[in-house]
């Protein structure tokens, strides 16, 4: 204890945290960011090929693909949701992206540049936000479980995806079909498209949810429900709108593959609702609600095809993945448990 004879009484020893509860350490991101350096450094010494820019580039764009998804599954996860159907609205809305590319190809609407590959893409979103609001008005206006609710949207856009496919894959096509590809498999700067989309719809989120009102309402209905809407929370339009964007993310991510892949299978991004809410998790987003953010949604994404292009250089079996991933999880929750305990 020390004594200002200028001021009041200060106590050194006392309101202050060890250093790994404070700053950038107060939250999980930086532990999770931490092991990924950590992982990173241990494959390029056993891996020599991976450091290649070739590998990098390739690792940079297949992990975005889950990232852009990952970004709105974490809002949905800050207001205390989950959304399991964003693997399947990204193949209804792939498939039906390009299939009325082939379908606009053969209208008056081939004359005009560019006409129908966009029109194709905007009703291909348009489905993913369809999907998104109805998720959100089930479960805000007529509180049914997140869970159960986007369980059967994901049953149902699957469903959707085989009847209109029959199960076969579609291609885009059409006079403009070049630029399609361009603008979802090319590159700008030396670097993947889809990792540019990626920064950037990062960025646009971080000073969403730091700089705006929507932002802080998102945190506080997942912090506590009953006091944002004693507040004066939009409740209900914060939900919608927070499951018609993760929607949207999944539907963009969805045209992105078809470009990087050249078709849409129905069975694209089968299984991938796990990934995607893992890196979420991974990345710092709390299933209680209330915490989470864009840096560790895109960290929990890098860190988990780290793993996945790590397993595949060394020759090791690829389903190791899984069980990495799941430990990770594991792992990334028990820390922050006990964190959080002793906290409090």
């Amino acid at each position: 204890m020390t004594q200002n004879v200028a001021g009041p009484l200060s106590f050194s020893n006392v309101g202050r945290d060890r250093w790994w509860k404070r700053g950038a350490f107060a939250s999980q991101t930086a532990y999770v960011a931490i092991a990924f350096v950590l992982i990173t450094v241990l494959v390029s010494i056993f891996a020599h090929n991976f450091l290649s820019t070739g590998n990098l580039l390739n690792t940079s764009k297949n992990f975005s693909y889950i990232a852009i998804v990952a970004l709105g599954s974490t809002l949905v996860i800050i207001t205390g949701g989950i959304d399991l159907s964003v693997g399947s609205v990204m193949a209804l809305v792939a498939v039906m992206t390009a299939m009325l590319m082939k379908t606009f190809a053969t209208t008056w609407l081939a004359g005009i540049p560019y006409a129908g590959i966009t029109l194709a893409v905007v009703c291909g979103l348009g489905v993913a936000a369809l999907a998104g609001l109805v998720n959100g008005l089930l479960i805000s206006k007529i509180r049914l479980s997140p869970f159960v609710t986007t369980l059967g949207m994901l049953s149902i856009c699957r469903g959707m995806t085989y009847v209109i496919t029959q199960g076969r894959g579609q291609a885009p096509a059409g006079p403009q079909v070049d630029t399609f590809y361009a603008l979802t498999d090319g590159k700008l700067f030396g670097l993947p498209v889809p990792l540019i989309y990626l920064l950037v719809l990062a960025a646009i989120m971080g000073v969403a949810l730091r700089h705006s009102r929507w932002g802080r309402w998102v945190f506080v209905l997942g912090g506590n429900e009953k006091a944002a809407q004693l507040t004066g929370v939009p409740v209900d339009r914060v939900k919608i709108s927070v499951y018609v964007l993760c929607a949207l993310s999944a539907g963009f991510a969805g045209i992105l593959i078809t470009g990087w892949l050249g078709s849409a299978p129905a069975n694209l991004a089968t299984g991938y609702e796990l990934k995607i809410i893992a890196a979420s998790v991974i990345g710092g987003a709390d299933l209680a609600g209330g915490v989470g953010g864009p840096v560790g949604a895109v960290i929990g994404s890098a860190l988990i095809e780290v793993i996945r292009n790590g397993l595949a250089l060394f020759g090791a079996d690829t389903y190791w993945e899984q069980v990495f991933v799941g430990t990770i999880i594991i792992l990334a929750v028990l820390v922050d448990h006990i964190r959080t305990r002793e906290a409090e």
